[in-house]
């Protein structure tokens, strides 16, 4: 059984870079192809990973993309393939939204494996190549708050018990810091910065009102008694917090800075004995929607159901002294920009 992988490194400096994923077990080795910032196997190889038949790999592929679950322009690439024969062929491959899908379906280790590898990997090609770009002076503040950002997002993503969903979720939010920022110039434009946020009247989330909401979803969901279930005061604090003004100022002036501290807060306060991720995503959503924010002009949402539960991960693994770095990171997924 191919399985209890092990990452031995290999860099080709070719058109994409390849990373050897090697077996510790049989000897068998996958050449992984790394680019666009992702990873990418064919369904040979998905088979080889998951001991797996290739038609069974198919099946659940194609279940992936019937049921909505990925679109398949987005997932997937045809690269030049050499077979047994001599011939080059053009091959399907898959990245690595696919394989974790792929690996939650077949119920396989060796996918969590394969995904806590992959990240790792993804983590160091973005921050080598950030670090083989320029840096003046002046950019350095961006620089240091990229490479957080990148390490705080892979780190979250290398936990054992996420769903596909959640894994998916995290690595996107990777992966788009990662298109916006693979050279200082670019990182200019998509830059960590509290900016395009929106001051103006604030409609308030009270304490009372928050333990409503919080009721009624338990109800709705028979989430069972622990769920909401205040330890301390620290709930009403975190409210109250995100309100607090100095010499006669908010602290957080802008409704997006407003909403990003509250998500910060009730996910590291850790105020009730379950549920304080859950709970702290849905109160973001809906002091958002309070104040007409939640949706864009199209009627989408400003930050979707996975990038939310995604930087909620995020925070909640992430180091106090990174505050700041996932405070940004929130509004800078909510404002006007987006």
């Amino acid at each position: 059984m191919v399985c209890a992988f092990f990452a031995h490194t290999k860099k080709i400096k070719k058109m994409s870079d390849i990373e050897i994923y090697k077996a510790s077990n049989k000897g068998g080795e996958l050449s992984v192809r790394l680019d666009n910032d992702t990873v990418w196997l064919n369904r040979e190889q998905l088979a080889a990973l998951f001991d797996r038949d290739i038609k069974t790999i198919g099946k659940h592929i194609n279940n992936v993309f019937k049921e909505g679950e990925l679109i398949k322009n987005s997932v997937v690439a045809k690269y030049a393939t050499t077979a047994s024969d001599g011939k080059t062929y053009q091959v399907e491959n898959y990245n690595l939204d696919v394989i974790i899908s792929v690996g939650y379906r077949v119920k396989s280790k060796s996918g969590t494996n394969f995904r806590i590898w992959a990240t790792t990997v993804l983590r160091e090609h973005l921050i080598n190549s950030v670090k083989r770009a320029s840096v003046p002076l002046k950019t350095e503040e961006k620089y240091l708050q990229l490479l957080k950002t990148i390490n705080i997002a892979a780190n979250a993503a290398t936990f054992n018990e996420l769903s596909a969903s959640e894994a998916t979720g995290i690595l996107k939010v990777l992966q788009e810091y990662a298109y916006a920022l693979e050279t200082l110039d670019k990182y200019d434009h998509q830059q960590l910065l509290i900016s395009n946020i929106t001051i103006g009247e604030v409609k308030e989330l009270r304490y009372e009102e928050g333990k409503q909401l919080i009721k009624q979803w338990s109800e709705i969901q028979k989430t069972g008694e622990l769920f909401g279930r205040e330890k301390d005061a620290s709930f009403k604090s975190s409210l109250r917090s995100i309100y607090q003004t100095f010499d006669g100022k908010d602290v957080y002036p802008s409704i997006e800075e407003k909403a990003a501290n509250l998500l910060y807060f009730i996910v590291k306060n850790h105020s009730f004995t379950d549920g304080n991720k859950r709970i702290a995503a849905g109160l973001f959503a809906y002091f958002l929607d309070k104040n007409n924010m939640l949706f864009r002009n199209d009627g989408s949402k400003i930050i979707e159901d996975n990038a939310l539960v995604a930087i909620t991960i995020m925070i909640a693994e992430s180091k106090s002294e990174e505050k700041d770095i996932m405070v940004k990171l929130v509004v800078n997924l909510i404002n006007s920009n987006n």
